[in-house]
């Protein structure tokens, strides 16, 4: 006669936090992929400075005060997102409603920083390979923080809804996590395109 061994597993969680979430792991797998789009481009600027007597090519340096502000936003911006990843992981949905709209507001202030930034560039992107590389890297990390503009203010609406059960606040500290990411991957790129034409 055959054993069939058979476990209940009902009480175990549907849902976990970090590493024990499968959407942390594709936001991982996200984060790495992204990570080498960001090197491959740092790589081409860095070819091109190297290989270009004068640089920037036939343009001025960016002008500072965009992504110098940026940078401070950024910076400072973890603050409220440590705070709404705290509250997360307590399940305090009233304090997760208010970071997450506070993370919102901080995108759409950064995206509107991103529009002068674009303007102070001083330089088009078809103006050179200088213009052209300053731009694509610009343009990559606006696109992620587009990205995770949308995914926070997603969250944000669903959380004022039926929709926010426990399970959602795991896809609210996923969505910290990536922010971590868009704050780290910019500091290289600000002192990349701000400070080494300086140079």
């Amino acid at each position: 006669m055959r054993q069939t061994i058979v476990r209940d597993v009902s009480d175990l969680p549907t849902y976990g936090y970090g590493p024990r979430s499968g959407p942390w792991w594709g936001a991982m797998g996200f984060m790495a992929l992204e990570g080498m789009g960001f090197a491959v481009v740092i790589g081409a600027y860095l070819y091109l400075y190297a290989v270009n007597s004068t640089w920037p090519i036939g343009a001025s340096p960016p002008d500072l005060w965009p992504g110098t502000a940026e940078t401070v936003i950024y910076v400072l911006s973890i603050i409220p997102n440590e705070f709404t990843n705290r509250a997360a992981h307590r399940q305090d949905l009233a304090k997760v409603r208010i970071g997450l709209i506070v993370m919102a507001l901080i995108g759409i202030a950064l995206l509107v920083l991103r529009g002068f930034e674009f303007a102070h560039l001083n330089t088009r992107w078809d103006n050179s390979a200088y213009g052209s590389v300053v731009w694509l890297i610009l343009g990559l990390h606006t696109t992620h923080l587009a990205t995770d503009l949308g995914d926070t203010v997603v969250l944000a609406v669903l959380m004022f809804t039926r929709h926010a059960k426990p399970r959602r606040f795991s896809d609210v500290t996923d969505n910290v996590f990536y922010w971590n990411f868009v704050v780290l991957a910019w500091l290289p790129l600000y002192v990349l395109l701000n400070w080494v034409p300086r140079l």
